[in-house]
């Protein structure tokens, strides 16, 4: 199985116009059917990193998180049993599994919930150090993937970039992608920064300040550069103007994207590309589509007179 992982490099770029602005579209979708986007790149160096001693990886965070599902790919590929922690499992998605949830559950997969039990509830972090214990046939990563091992597969992204650019004479582009930790766009901006490419993104999961509290934590000496909107934007709330957008992005290049993180960063990037008419634009599709089910199911709950999914006008 690791000796196909050499797919996991070189994903395609494709060009693409949106509201009349042309933009090439790095397509990190397509890494691999399982293992892609950007938790493919920040845990590519697991893959093929000779680990003899451990035979279980554990991690905690979101049910429905896109880590889930790739942390349960990662543990597949490498032969592993995978330990998921979760503070609770909502009722509907334990009687109807999908999206990310079920994908990873269909991996092999373990997720407890440790915050449910009325007198031992405990954080995912906690509950694995005090309570599991890991030892060492263990690999423990953190919520998201945010940890340093991510440098080296997001520096292959970087060098596909400026590969790419080489080949078609793209000079001085600017690179976009949205941010949760923000791990990938601050290990991007380093790589690329010797080359004048500059890494535009947005903070989706916090503010600013959350978004850079995140970066120093991986010692950053730069920031990319952050774009936001005028009005504050909370992270998991619906927005009709997200689904709008989204639903518009596939009916012109029909490329699905991330319903959570994407519809925010093609927000903030409407007035950047006015401002820069002349400035090619690399987006990076960053995967996460599984998500897209639950959150289209909330969509559809919420705005009822919303089209119901992307294939519809």
């Amino acid at each position: 199985m690791l000796a196909d992982m050499n797919i996991l490099t070189q994903s395609p770029t494709t060009e693409h116009t949106f509201n009349g602005k042309h933009f090439y579209l790095k397509r990190d979708d397509l890494l691999h059917p399982q293992f892609s986007g950007n938790k493919a790149r920040k845990l590519m160096t697991l893959l093929d990193t000779p680990l003899p001693q451990i035979t279980t990886l554990i991690s905690y965070g979101s049910p429905q998180a896109n880590s889930l599902y790739s942390f349960a790919a990662l543990a597949q590929l490498r032969g592993w049993q995978f330990e998921y922690y979760v503070d609770h499992i909502p009722q509907w998605l334990a009687e109807h599994p999908q999206g990310n949830y079920k994908a990873a559950l269909a991996l092999g997969a373990t997720i407890y919930p440790t915050g449910q039990h009325p007198t031992s509830a405990m954080h995912p972090c906690d509950h694995i150090q005090q309570i599991r214990r890991p030892d060492e046939s263990c690999l423990v990563l953190p919520e998201g993937g945010r940890s340093d091992i991510a440098q080296p597969g997001i520096a292959t992204l970087g060098d596909e970039i400026i590969d790419w650019c080489n080949k078609h004479q793209i000079e001085r582009p600017v690179v976009a992608l949205p941010a949760g930790t923000g791990t990938t766009a601050l290990y991007l901006h380093q790589h690329l920064a010797a080359h004048q490419i500059e890494v535009l993104t947005c903070a989706c999961v916090g503010g600013e300040s959350y978004l850079k509290q995140q970066w120093d934590m991986l010692a950053a000496t730069s920031y990319p550069t952050i774009l936001s909107l005028a009005q504050k934007h909370h992270f998991g709330k619906l927005y009709r103007e997200n689904y709008a957008l989204w639903l518009k992005l596939y009916h012109e290049t029909q490329v699905e994207f991330d319903l959570l993180y994407d519809p925010l960063m093609w927000r903030c990037l409407q007035n950047w590309l006015t401002e820069h008419p002349d400035t090619p634009l690399i987006y990076i599709h960053q995967g996460g589509l599984l998500g897209n089910v639950s959150m289209l199911a909330r969509y559809q709950r919420q705005y009822a007179d919303l089209p119901s999914g992307r294939h519809d006008g």
